[in-house]
Formats: C-alpha cells, structure tokens, sequence
C-alpha cells in the first residue's frame, strides 16, 4: 500500500518486540484517553448530579458495554481477514474483506439497535436495579444505545486501519473525540443542568465526531483500501470467513458480558453505595487493564500479517517477547495501584464515604494483582484468533461466563463485594489454563508448517 507509507506498519519485520510495541503504543493511548474520559465523566456527574446519578451510570454501563463490545469485537474478527490479505500483499482480496466489513456491521448495527431499545427497560429490571435510580439510569441508557451507530463506525473503520498497521490514524481521532466530549459533558451538565442525560448526549456527539474524522481520512488517504466494483461482490467462501471470524470475536465479547450482566444483577442487589464503588473501581481498573490489552491486541494484527506473509517461525517469537512485556508492566501497575489508588477512586467518587472508597479501593487491589495471570491471557486468546483458531477462544469466554454466574449465585451471597473481586482473577486462571493447553498442544509450526513459507 503505497499511500502515507510512514504511517502504515508492516508487522512482518523486524525485531518482534519492538514491532508490537510500537504498534500497541497509539492503541493503548488512546483506550487511556478513552477511559480517562470516563472518569472524568464519573467525575462531573457525581460533582454535579450526585452519587446516585453515578450509580445509575454504572448500572447500565454494562448493558451499553455488552452492544458495544460485540460490535467491537466483529469488526476486530472482520479485520483478522483484512491483515491477513494485507500480508499477503493481496490488494484485490484485501478490499473484498473491506467491503463485506462494511455491509455486516451495518447489518448488526441495525440488528442491534432495535433490540436495545425495545428491551431495555425489562433488562433493567431483570438487573435488580436500584429503584431511585431505575429512572436515571434508562434514559441515560436509551441515549446511548440510540448513538451506538456512531460508535459501530468508529470501531469499523479504526479496526480496519489498524489491520493495515496504522494505528496513529484512529488515537488521533479519539483524542479530538474525548476533548469534545469532556467539553460538552461540562456544557450540558454543568452549565445547561441536562444531568445525566447529557452526560449520554455528549458521549455520542464525540463518539460521531470521532467515526466521521476517522472515515474521511481512510477516504482521503487510504483509497487502495476502498472497494471499487466487482468488489462488493464477495463469494460464499468469503462471507462465510468473515461471518464466522467476526461473529467468533463478537460473540465472544457477548459472552463474557452475558456473565457480567449476571454479575451487575448481584452487584446491584448489594445497594446503591456498592454500585457507585463499583463504578469508580472498574473505572480505575479498566486503564490499568488496558495496558495489558493493547499488547495483545496488538498480537492479533501481528499473527494475522505474519501467517498470510508466511512468516511462521516470526509468531512463536512474538509470542515470547509478548509474554515477557505484559509481565513487566504488571509489575510496575501493581506498585501504581498500591500507591495512588485510594487517591484516583476519592477524586472520581466525589465522598468522604468510607464504605464507598474502601470497597473500591478492595475491587481493584484484589484484580491488579492477577495480572500476571490476565497478560497471558489477552496474548494466548488474541495470538490463536490471528491463527484462526476461533472455537477455543470462545470456548475460553463460555468457561468466564459461568465462573460469574457462579460467582453471582454463591460467591457474591457468601462474601458480598469480596465476591465480586474474586471472581474475574477466578476465572482468568481456568480460561489462561484452557489456552496455554489449546496453544502448546497445537502451536504455529504444527498448524502451518516447520518452516517459513517465503
């Protein structure tokens, strides 16, 4: 692909460890400033709504999170296809693979839209959720799902530049996006008192923004990547790889948060000031998880471009050094969230609550520690999804999903929170277990061939 060479990044040279962190660097920045965006967020509207508006944010952010992280999850299966062409300097095939991502996720976007909007308020109930703040909690919620064709665009179009090797192009992007959004949460909840439905009017402006910047630079730029012709014409073989990769990888995503749903239900009945831990906990977890996801995310396009380049021997090593960097970062996030934890959770809380602040503080102190255990994961899981193994890594997220329905039925009933904070390091270790069995028992070389195809 001859256009913004600079910014396209062939995973298929050089020094493996170097190669995916260069290319993981602008993808875990971006997730950053995407949750930092969310506390900030936590933080206006505790500040100027209230902690029970903050609760009603986390009662559904797992609602929203399940749609959003299926449409997540198919577009990154649908661009495996697209790495994969693109290593194989396929052009042809490779814009193929980018037309038939465009028409499924418009498809499932649609699908999925309806569906959220028309059993949300059941789902809700079928939560346990708090009834002061069931109110707050589905309008925020309706506003979200009524924008998530923007965040499906966005995830589209930044996962197919990504499969290219670019992934400045999409933190961009969201940089200008969160920027905005933090804006716009101040105008419209600080200064017009929309509450907390504009706290979701915001999110979706700046979600828009970022998938409309993000399209017009592929269009400008990338046009090797835009179909032409015959080529939105995809045979039965091709739509067949692309349903079954994407909705291995979006159904994936679905399942694990079929179990956090059971999870929340149980969270929710535990009352609204462990809700609100809850909240400010998992937002504070989920940048220091993104550290360690983004390198295996990263794994994902690296094994892709290597296998169709033939380069077999190069996804043993990446694997490696892989392992290797997500265990020193957890290292470090361990000594970061001992020392400033109970800091970053009184900041977004907004209370002097010790309840509130020693249950989330126990959430993430309790979950960091795990890492060593959740970096292994993120690699093996996304590694065998760039081979194309796709049944064990479902199978790895059906076995998370029990553990928290499990969790949710006698975990949570016997130690409450501590429940909760037990059960997601439980099930790390069954499912990392399940894939380095699934990984060492069948590895690259066994798949494709002792020796490199080119």
């Amino acid at each position: 692909m001859k256009q913004d060479g600079e910014k396209v990044r062939d995973l298929t040279k050089g020094y493996p460890a170097k190669v995916i962190l260069m290319f993981a660097i602008p993808l875990m920045l971006g997730n950053i400033f995407q949750q930092l965006y969310n506390m900030a967020d936590s933080k206006i509207v505790s500040t100027f709504v209230g902690t029970g508006a903050l609760a009603a944010v986390g009662a559904t952010s797992v609602v929203s999170n399940t749609l959003i992280g299926f449409i997540n999850g198919l577009t990154q299966g649908l661009s495996i296809l697209i790495a994969n062409s693109f290593g194989a300097k396929d052009e042809k095939r490779m814009r193929q693979y980018v037309a038939g991502t465009m028409i499924l996720t418009a498809g499932v976007t649609v699908l999925l839209t309806g569906f959220g909007l028309t059993f949300i308020e059941p789902v809700l109930r079928l939560l346990k959720t708090p009834n002061d703040i069931l109110g707050d909690a589905a309008a925020y919620v309706r506003i979200i799902i009524a924008g998530i064709v923007f965040t499906a665009i966005y995830n589209m179009c930044a996962n197919i530049l990504r499969a290219v090797g670019d992934s400045k192009t999409p933190l961009y992007c969201l940089l200008l996006a969160v920027t905005a959004n933090i804006v716009l949460d101040l105008l419209f909840v600080a200064v017009f008192g929309w509450g907390i439905c504009g706290a979701a009017y915001a999110t979706i402006i700046a979600q828009a923004m970022a998938g409309i910047l993000c399209v017009a630079y592929a269009l400008i730029k990338f046009k090797n990547l835009i179909p032409r012709g015959d080529e939105w014409v995809l045979t039965r073989e091709q739509y067949r790889e692309l349903i079954t990769t994407g909705l291995s990888m979006g159904l994936m995503g679905c399942i694990v948060n079929i179990g956090t749903i059971v999870l929340q239900s149980a969270i929710n009945g535990l009352g609204t000031k462990i809700v609100a831990a809850h909240t400010a906990g998992r937002r504070v977890f989920d940048i220091l998880m993104i550290i360690i996801f983004t390198i295996g995310f990263s794994m994902t396009t690296f094994v892709s471009q290597n296998v169709g380049a033939g380069k077999i021997s190069r996804i043993k090593q990446g694997v490696r050094h892989a392992l290797v960097i997500v265990s020193v970062e957890t290292t470090v996030l361990i000594v970061i969230c001992f020392l400033f934890g109970e800091s970053v959770v009184r900041w977004i809380t907004n209370t002097p609550d010790r309840e509130i602040i020693d249950a989330a503080v126990m959430y993430i102190r309790v979950g960091v520690v795990f890492f060593y255990v959740l970096g292994p994961l993120f690699i093996l899981r996304c590694s065998l999804q760039g081979m194309g193994r796709k049944i064990i890594p479902v199978c790895s997220s059906i076995l998370e999903m029990l553990v928290k329905v499990l969790s949710a039925n006698f975990l949570v009933p016997a130690f409450a929170y501590f429940g909760v904070a037990l059960t997601e390091p439980i099930s790390w270790i069954v499912m990392t277990t399940l894939l380095a069995i699934a990984y060492l028992a069948k590895p690259p070389e066994k798949m494709f061939g002792e020796k490199d195809r080119f």
